[in-house]
């Protein structure tokens, strides 16, 4: 058998031996530059940033960004408290025993039930898919999963304090997230198919027997405050992108056209998906654009955005996902558009 030759290159000895000659802790053959672009680099980058900072630009920019974070805070962790503690002190048979037995009358009491029993729209996702294992009608299961977010209470107390002074606002965002929620369920039951439906095994909601009810409720207010805050972290950068960066006369192109304006922030929620509790705070810091397009903004977010799309194509299935949540923004859009233009 052929031997192999296993001794190093030259190459590779002479490396060895460099290495073996160089003292143990000695520094590097270019340390100088090293140090001086650690000592330079650094101090560079903070004078550019610290300029940049002073800027009036950057500096409402800033203004803005904190504003809508501060504000909409502390609704964000009430609301995110209330759904963790439904989720593990309230059975899921409650939702089933408040039901109607007609899936006509059922809806419209599911959508109601939001009002009372409030939760995050990405916790409403998997709670409905617990309904409807548990014999609720799928249209009622739905009805509440788009009406839970939108119509809580810490959600129009939030639209209350973003919109003082302007109770009509919060009516408006009331009725027309109810009967969105209810004609979507009714919908469901003259057109839906239950082969669209592929429920698959998603985050647990509602209490183990065994487990601590407080542990739930921890671990629960946790998953979903840490999820929604870091979308208002991305939404409150985003409004104050869109006030200070977006030219005034593009903004003068799509606020100046009633239609247009609607359409517009009703497809800026849905791409920015901030949480149902603080996008009063986002909305309202959209001045330029009429309190009939604002309120398509508040309805259409919470029932319709990026995250849900992908939260119900992965419980519900990619089939369901698309009919449902491009229905979902019509019949928001049409219904702010109606009531939006009575109130406000």
């Amino acid at each position: 058998m052929q031997e192999t030759d296993i001794r190093p290159s030259a190459a590779a000895a002479e490396g060895v031996r460099a290495a073996d000659a160089r003292p143990a802790g000695a520094l590097p053959r270019h340390w100088p530059l090293l140090l001086l672009g650690a000592a330079v680099v650094p101090g560079v980058l903070l004078v550019l940033v610290g300029r940049s900072l002073d800027e009036p630009a950057v500096q409402a920019w800033r203004t803005v960004c904190l504003a809508v974070t501060v504000q909409a805070l502390p609704f964000l962790l009430l609301g995110t408290a209330l759904s963790g503690a439904i989720n593990a002190f309230v059975p899921a048979r409650v939702f089933s025993r408040l039901l109607p037995k007609r899936a006509a009358l059922a809806v419209p009491v599911a959508g109601m039930a939001g009002v009372v029993l409030p939760g995050c729209e990405c916790a409403s996702v998997p709670v409905a898919n617990s309904l409807i294992g548990r014999g609720v009608t799928p249209a009622a299961a739905f009805a509440f999963l788009l009406s839970a977010p939108a119509v809580n209470p810490v959600v129009l107390t939030a639209t209350a304090v973003a919109f003082p002074g302007s109770p009509e606002m919060v009516l408006a965002r009331l009725l027309a997230s109810l009967v969105t929620a209810a004609a979507m369920g009714w919908l469901w039951l003259w057109l839906g198919r239950e082969e669209w439906l592929k429920p698959t095994v998603v985050r647990h909601t509602g209490h183990v027997p065994g487990r601590s009810r407080f542990t739930e409720f921890r671990r629960g207010f946790q998953h979903d405050f840490l999820h929604a805050g870091g979308f208002l972290v991305v939404g409150a950068m985003a409004a104050a992108t869109f006030n200070v960066a977006v030219p005034r006369t593009l903004l003068d192109t799509f606020a100046g056209s009633p239609w247009l304006s609607v359409l517009f922030l009703a497809a800026l929620a849905i791409v920015l998906a901030v949480c149902s509790e603080a996008d009063a705070f986002v909305a309202a810091s959209l001045s330029g654009f009429s309190p009939v397009a604002r309120l398509a903004f508040m309805v259409v977010g919470p029932m319709v955005d990026l995250k849900l799309i992908a939260l119900q194509a992965g419980t519900f299935g990619r089939a369901f996902a698309v009919r449902f949540s491009a229905a979902t923004a019509v019949v928001a859009v049409v219904c702010s558009a109606v009531i939006g233009g009575i109130l406000l």
